[in-house]
This record gives structure tokens, C-alpha cells and sequence, in this order.
């Protein structure tokens, strides 16, 4: 009998492999191994709508019945501790052997957590699990005054979340700008003026150096490396993510800023690939290793693989798109912009803001805030096999979405 697949993580992007493997008639045992105890759940609802409501069964991807329906086998809580590729087995934490025919890596990443003294004061708080996102939301039941360490995703969205409750928030961001490894500086700059806007203090350019703890060991401040201190009764780490590549590491595996993979998102063994957050994988465009932290990338990683495994051999060739909801600002991008080397920057009306990035004269990449569109409009035309150029979209006055048209029509 052949042993199947075996999934480490039961997060969105293995989930969605397990999902997609049975819809493309995949007959052979399935099982994912996860360290939490929960069902499969969506992550991006933790720091806005999960956050405020706490109810698990909106975020929760499928039902148990699911599961059972579609013989899919959950082990959970339960953690896998060592990968045996010669015999092709993965031992867990309770001495269990699950053997495998396919394994798939889908670890995630984890909170970095910076080497700041006092950081595990009781009330240092993190946002990854629906445990994490059910202690802040205890912790918010009372006004606080919260110190949110790093100027991302996810403490910006908590910090919206916290200020529209009626908290004060702190966010302290090393860098000068807010999302600055994610967005254009046009950009960064939208997002500070509505953060503040709405009540929320920005430090920008300073880093934490120490968490101040009163006489009880509970966290009062923070210290800045510009000598500053920032009083709070509570903090929220945000600091960014790392990639779970150690399984993989200790297996023989390369590893550079995640678990490196090829076009198909297999590994150099034929029989281990990886996927999602902790996957390293050549960039669809330029060939040059690149690692996502988003959930679409991880599900189109799963589909790619699924694909693979069932005799419908593909490369992963998916445009990437992020999202993060910020209070009244919906920001929308597609493409990857860190490359870019030109920015236009356009207000339309009704608050949507575009910002079109370039590289040597063609697009890569659209943010919007509020302009569901035109960013559906960038993700067809980033497609085109002969690119958009600059030239082409200012003759249009930047209407991408009647340029989408046009171009849909003539093809």
C-alpha cells in the first residue's frame, strides 16, 4: 500500500493541498500534522475581525466533518520533530512514525523576536495563533495604552483595530517609514497621515533597545535607541516573521532565507517539496530567489503542487497579491514592486490612490487604497505576455482599467 501524502502544517497553504489533491482525484492517504490544536483557520482575520469578535467558526477554513468526508487524517496537536529521507518517515514529538511517498513542508514562519531585554514580561503580547489574538483581545477589555513594536501589516492593523476601541496606541517602527519592505514611499506616507489622523503615535526611525518592567516584572515602557522612553501598559510585538526551515535544514535540505525549492516548489529531493511562507522559490519573472509572506502565494503554491502530484505537471507561474485592511483603508497590491526604480503616484476621487511602479519603463507592480478595479485591472494586465509600459498608461492618463479593456478587446 503506498504510504501517500504527508502534510507538516495545517495552516491555509496545507489545507489548501490537502483540498486540492482530493479535487484533482487524488485517491492515496492524506495526512497533515500541525502543532496547534485547532481546525485549519485563515490568519489574515487575527489582527482585524477576529480581533474584535473572537468567533473561531468564521475564520476556521472547513468544518471536522470535512475532514472526515474527504479522508483527510488530522494530527493535532502534534509536532514533528526529525524527517528520515532514506526511509522516508517523519518522527513526532510523541514517538509517532508517519511514513510518507510525497512530503510536504508547509512551516510557515514564526514572530521574530528581537534580542530585547525583558521581552517576556506576562504582558508582552504576540499576534500568529487565534490563542495570541484571544489574549490581546482579554488584555483590550479595559482602556490601555499600548506599545506596538514595528510599523508592518499586522501592527498597523492591530494598531486600527485598538484605536477605533478607544485605545492609545504607540507604534515604534526602526526604519523611517511605515511598511517600508512592502510598499512605495508614496505609499508609507498615505498610511502615516491616516494613522495619525485617527489617533495613533508614530515614531519612525527609532528602535526599542530595552522594555521597561515595573516593581511586579510587568511591562511600563519602552527605552528607544535615541534615549526616549514610551510609557504603556501593554505591548505588541510585530517585529516581522522568520521562515520554519530547521526540519528542513537538519534533513540535509538547502535552506537560504527559507526552504529552497524550484519552479514546481520541489525540493532537491524528488520526493519533499515545501510551500507557503517557508518556501524559497525562483521568482516567475526573474528567475532570482524570492520568498512570499502572503496567503495567495501559499494557496497557489498548494494548487501547483497538487497539480504536480496528480500527473499534471505545471511550474508555479502565479502573479503575486497581497491585501491588509486598515481601519477605512483597503490597500491592494499586485505585483512585486522592490525592483522598481520609477513611481507615479495618482489620486482618483471618492479617496482611491493609485501608485503604478516601474522598472526600466514598464510596470510591475499597482498599490491601491480603496480601488478594488483597478487592482483587479493590474492583476490582468501584469499578465500581458508583452508587459505594460509607462508610455502606454500615461497616454491613458493612467486609466488601467480602461486600458484592460482595450487591450482585452484587440486581443
Amino acid at each position: 500500500m503506498s504510504h501517500g501524502v504527508v502534510i507538516i502544517g495545517t495552516g491555509q497553504g496545507g489545507f489548501q493541498l490537502a483540498s486540492s489533491l482530493r479535487q484533482e482525484g487524488y485517491r492515496l492517504p492524506i495526512t497533515m500534522i500541525g502543532d496547534e490544536e485547532a481546525l485549519p483557520y485563515q490568519r489574515p482575520p487575527l489582527s482585524k475581525s477576529y480581533l474584535k469578535d473572537g468567533r473561531a467558526e468564521l475564520v476556521q477554513l472547513r468544518p471536522a466533518s470535512f475532514f472526515e468526508r474527504s479522508e483527510i487524517e488530522l494530527i493535532a496537536p502534534e509536532r514533528v520533530i526529525g524527517i528520515n529521507r532514506s526511509s522516508q518517515t517523519v518522527e513526532t514529538s510523541t514517538g509517532r512514525t508517519v511514513p510518507y511517498q510525497d512530503l510536504i513542508l508547509a512551516t510557515g514562519a514564526r514572530n521574530f523576536v528581537p534580542p530585547i531585554p525583558a521581552l517576556d514580561a506576562g504582558n508582552v503580547y504576540s499576534l500568529k495563533t487565534t490563542g495570541d489574538a484571544d489574549r490581546l483581545r482579554d488584555a483590550l477589555t479595559v482602556p490601555r495604552k499600548v506599545i506596538v513594536i514595528g510599523g508592518g501589516f499586522i501592527g498597523l492593523e492591530f494598531a486600527a483595530v485598538a484605536v477605533a476601541a478607544g485605545h492609545h496606541v504607540t507604534v515604534v517602527e526602526a526604519a523611517s517609514r511605515l511598511m517600508a519592505r512592502a510598499v512605495s514611499e508614496a505609499m508609507s506616507e498615505t498610511f502615516r497621515r491616516y494613522h495619525e489622523q485617527i489617533g495613533t503615535e508614530l515614531i519612525l526611525g527609532a528602535s526599542v533597545v530595552e522594555v521597561e518592567t515595573g516593581h511586579n516584572g510587568l511591562a511600563c515602557g519602552v527605552r528607544l535607541s535615541d534615549s526616549r522612553s514610551i510609557k504603556g501598559d501593554m505591548i505588541l510585538l510585530a517585529a516581522g516573521v522568520r521562515p520554519n526551515t530547521e526540519l528542513a535544514e537538519t534533513a540535509g535540505l538547502q535552506v537560504n532565507n527559507g526552504i529552497v525549492v524550484d519552479r514546481a516548489l520541489m525540493t532537491a529531493d524528488a520526493s519533499i517539496s515545501a510551500l507557503g511562507d517557508c518556501a524559497a522559490f525562483p521568482c516567475p519573472t526573474s528567475g532570482t530567489l524570492i520568498r512570499l509572506e502572503s496567503v495567495q502565494a501559499a494557496t497557489d503554491h498548494a494548487r501547483t503542487i497538487a497539480m504536480r502530484i496528480t500527473g499534471k505537471s505545471m511550474a508555479y507561474n502565479a502573479l503575486p497579491w497581497f491585501w491588509s485592511d486598515q481601519g477605512s483603508l483597503k490597500l491592494q497590491i499586485a505585483g512585486l514592486g522592490q525592483s522598481a526604480d520609477d513611481d507615479v503616484s495618482v489620486e482618483r476621487p471618492g479617496g482611491r490612490q493609485l501608485v503604478f511602479r516601474f522598472k526600466m519603463g514598464k510596470l510591475v507592480c499597482l498599490e491601491t487604497i480603496n480601488a478594488a478595479g483597478e487592482h483587479m485591472a493590474a492583476r490582468q494586465l501584469l499578465r500581458h505576455p508583452n508587459g505594460v509600459s509607462l508610455d502606454a498608461l500615461a497616454a491613458r492618463d493612467f486609466d488601467i482599467v480602461g486600458l484592460a479593456k482595450a487591450l482585452k478587446e484587440t486581443a
